[in-house]
Parts: structure tokens; C-alpha cells; sequence
């Protein structure tokens, strides 16, 4: 079987061809355990050419993507347990027929391409029949070898029920087709001292903040329901408060920004419009690191299940956070309180400050990985490898190395402050919450 699946590098570039120009091959020397990275790369490649993707809607799609991968295979390996039973409202999921056999690679493969043609139902037809693409070469070079049939249509029919199951679960958790209500001109907002406004110098036009409501859908976790509200510093305009001090910490860097801070700015800006999104950075994390440590099949698909469950919990506690506080970033207070003609490195993103996203997502994503791996690894991070230079800002997109999980963690909420549009303790409590969610997810019952 491995060696037919290797053979799908060849066949599956050109049909790839045929269908449209890309960036990236999605596969390379593929073996049967470079399945689910083939998946997770088609994954973050949807997501980033699909129109109106927010981070909030992207990480909800890598949770359900990440839990359906695992699932899919999760009967196949006695010593891994089903998340059924653990997660919140989901309470069973379809079982294998114990007396009979099954290609888990088949059920992957066919389980993947079923929940994210039915997340992103509205990305393009171009993206759709990519979907179709890469799952008709994987299954076609994959059932050629089995000599039985039925077992190639069991397996796929298997994958396809629980795929299904989840996407129905999906359904009710307040965030499905959540590209349709990104702002609500409805809501009363507040609007005294300290709370947030929107900026001129910001990512989009809109007057209004992203997704306010997204901190009421069901988490993944039961544990992720109910959560205590962190400590906020009060607002202060006292030149030696603490508030004070935060946000002209914030303006002090950005005024003397170096060129590797420029860089290390830039390279998690995570553009929505851009990119695929900074949960889907964490997506790609996962692959670098399913590749780099040849990991089995379950052991793949159990990465992405909890990397992608953390990121989607993460934006949906900060979210219940962030319009909590409402809290205004550090612009509009050095632009009143400061310096008028300010502007931050990084324009600001269309939504309250406190606490940070990325730090929470990128926290939240880093106590997983070290669950699986353990925190100590080196490795690089290439995910905007190939971007063009910005030359406004004059910064090229380099690699960057790591040597443990939580240094990608506190980079990632760095850069907010870098960037000029969080102070230190949005970072810092972000980091604080993400951690406390990915240990809620490494202390679920993965195995047996």
C-alpha cells in the first residue's frame, strides 16, 4: 500500500495542474502517513483563498477539520480513545463494524474532504474541485491495492458518517456560516473611558468590532463553558498609573522599532486578507512538526485534532474575554493622552484589545504540541517562506527557528506589542488563558 500512495506525488501534481495554478504542491513523497498533512495543507490553503475567512471562523473550521481527522481513524488504533462521550454535546459518533475490515487511510481521506466541503461551503468552485481532486487520487491509488472492494467502499462510507455526525454537531454551536454575521449594527456598544474605538489607521473600514457574539458559541471543551474572568488593570490617564505606563511602554518601542523587531512584527501579522490566518499558522505548526518527527498516521491526525480544538476554544474564551472588557488599544489612548500623530507599526485589527488573540491561540497551540512532544524541539517555522517583501514596511519574510514550543507562544504575543496594537498585559494574559486551555485539552482521555 505505501508504495502505491508514494506514487501519488506524480499523478496527483498533474491533476492539480489541470485544475489551477497554486502556490505549493500539497503533497511530496507522500506515504500513507502523510495523508493527514496533505489534508492539513489543502486545509490552510482553503482557508486562505476563501473570501471573508476571520480568524474566529477559521479556528472554529480547524477544530471540527482536526476532531473529524482523528475520529475517522481513532477505531483503528486499540490504543487511542474516541473524544465521543468527552466533548461538549457530543455524545456518541458513529462505530466500524468490529467483524469486518477497513482501510483507515480511505476512511481519513474521505472523512477530510466531507467536513471541509461542508465548512467552507462557500469557498470557490476552483477550491471545491481541488477538494475533490486530492481525495479521488489518494482513494483510486489506495483502493487499487486492496484486492476486496468492498472493504475500499466501507471504509470510505465509514469516514463519511463521521464526518457527517460532526458537521451536524457543528451545527448548533452558534458559530456555523459565521462569515455571514461578522458585525452586528444592532448591538449597544459601550463607549466611556478606556473602551474600545475604532481606529482611522485600522486593518478594515468597518466602524464596528468583529464577531461580539462569539464568545457565546458551545466551546469544544466542557471545561472551556464556564470561565474566570481574568484581572484587568483599570483605566487611569495618571502619567505614573499603571495603565499609563502600559501603553506608553507600547509607544516607546514602536518609536525606536529595530529591523528584527520589524521582522518579528511582520512575520505574525497574520493577515486575514493575507494569510491563512493566525490559528491557521498554528495548523501549519503542526505539520512542520508531524513531518519533522515522522509521526504515524493516529499519531498525525491526534496533533491535528488537538491543535485544532485549541485554537478554536482559544478565540472563543478570549472573544467571552475581550467584550467582557471592551478594553480600547493602545492608539486611542497615546493618540489622546500622548501623542496625537501617532500611528502603531501594525494598523489595528477590528475588535476590543484585551486580552490578546494571538497570544491566546498561539499559548493554547504550544501546551498541546508540548503534551504530544514534550516542550523542549528544535525546529523552523517557514510558514511565509516565498511571501513577497513588504516594502512599505521594508521587511522579507525569513524563517524562523525555534527551540522549544512556548518561545513560538511568547514570539507570537510579542509581536502584538511590537506591532503597537497590544500592551504588555494583553499578551501576558493571553498567554495565562491559551495555557490553561490546552491543558484542558491534554487532559482529555486520548488513550486507552
Amino acid at each position: 500500500m505505501l508504495t502505491a500512495i508514494r506514487r501519488l506525488i506524480a499523478c496527483l501534481s498533474m491533476v492539480l495542474c489541470l485544475c489551477a495554478c497554486q502556490e505549493k504542491k500539497y503533497v511530496s513523497g507522500l506515504s500513507e502517513n502523510e495523508v493527514p498533512s496533505a489534508w492539513a495543507d489543502l486545509s490552510i490553503y482553503i482557508a486562505k483563498n476563501t473570501p471573508a475567512n476571520s480568524p474566529t471562523f477559521a479556528s472554529r473550521g480547524f477544530g471540527y477539520i482536526g476532531l473529524t481527522m482523528y475520529e475517522a481513524v481513532v477505531c483503528g488504533f486499540p490504543a487511542y480513545h474516541s473524544l465521543a462521550g468527552q466533548l461538549n454535546q457530543l455524545n456518541k459518533l458513529p462505530l466500524p463494524d468490529r467483524n469486518k475490515s477497513y482501510s483507515w487511510v480511505l476512511s481519513l481521506n474521505a472523512a477530510e474532504a466531507f467536513i471541509l466541503r461542508s465548512i467552507y461551503i462557500q469557498t470557490s468552485n476552483e477550491n471545491k474541485l481541488k477538494i475533490d481532486s486530492l481525495e479521488n487520487v489518494i482513494y483510486h491509488f489506495v483502493a487499487d491495492t486492496i484486492e476486496d472492494k468492498q472493504i475500499a467502499l466501507r471504509s470510505v462510507a465509514y469516514g463519511r458518517s463521521v464526518a457527517s455526525a460532526i458537521f451536524a454537531w457543528s451545527k448548533s454551536d452558534g458559530g456555523h456560516r459565521g462569515y455571514l454575521s461578522n458585525f452586528d449594527g444592532k448591538m449597544f456598544y459601550p463607549n466611556g473611558k478606556g473602551s474600545w474605538k475604532p481606529p482611522f489607521f485600522a486593518q478594515q473600514i468597518t466602524r464596528l468590532p468583529l464577531h461580539p457574539h462569539w464568545g457565546d458559541n458551545r466551546t469544544f471543551l466542557i471545561a472551556d463553558t464556564n470561565w474566570k474572568m481574568p484581572d484587568f488593570i483599570p483605566y487611569d490617564t495618571l502619567n505614573n498609573s499603571t495603565c499609563f505606563n502600559q501603553s506608553m511602554l507600547v509607544y516607546q518601542t514602536n518609536k525606536k522599532i529595530t529591523q528584527e523587531q520589524k521582522e518579528i512584527a511582520m512575520w505574525w501579522n497574520d493577515d486575514p486578507s493575507e494569510t491563512y490566518t493566525p490559528p491557521g499558522h498554528s495548523y501549519n505548526l503542526a505539520s512542520i512538526v508531524v513531518r519533522n518527527k515522522k509521526a504515524s498516521m493516529i499519531k498525525a491526525a491526534q496533533t491535528y485534532a488537538r491543535v485544532g480544538m485549541a485554537v478554536a476554544d482559544a478565540f472563543i474564551v478570549c472573544w467571552r474575554i475581550k467584550y467582557k472588557f471592551y478594553s480600547e488599544r493602545p492608539s486611542t489612548f497615546v493618540n489622546e493622552h500622548i501623542d496625537s500623530e501617532w500611528d502603531p507599526f501594525w494598523p489595528d485589527p477590528p475588535f476590543p484589545a484585551f486580552p490578546s488573540g494571538h497570544a491566546t491561540q498561539a499559548a493554547a497551540a504550544a501546551t498541546v504540541f508540548a503534551g504530544l512532544y514534550g516542550d523542549s524541539i528544535v525546529f523552523t517555522d517557514n510558514s511565509h517562506v516565498g511571501r513577497p517583501r513588504d516594502k512599505v514596511k521594508e521587511v522579507d519574510y525569513k524563517p524562523r527557528k525555534f527551540t522549544s514550543f512556548w518561545q513560538v507562544a511568547e514570539e507570537t504575543a510579542y509581536s502584538r506589542f511590537l506591532g503597537g496594537i497590544h500592551t504588555m498585559q494583553d499578551n501576558q494574559v493571553g498567554l495565562n488563558e491559551g495555557a490553561k486551555i490546552g491543558h484542558h485539552i491534554n487532559e482529555l482521555q486520548w488513550t486507552n
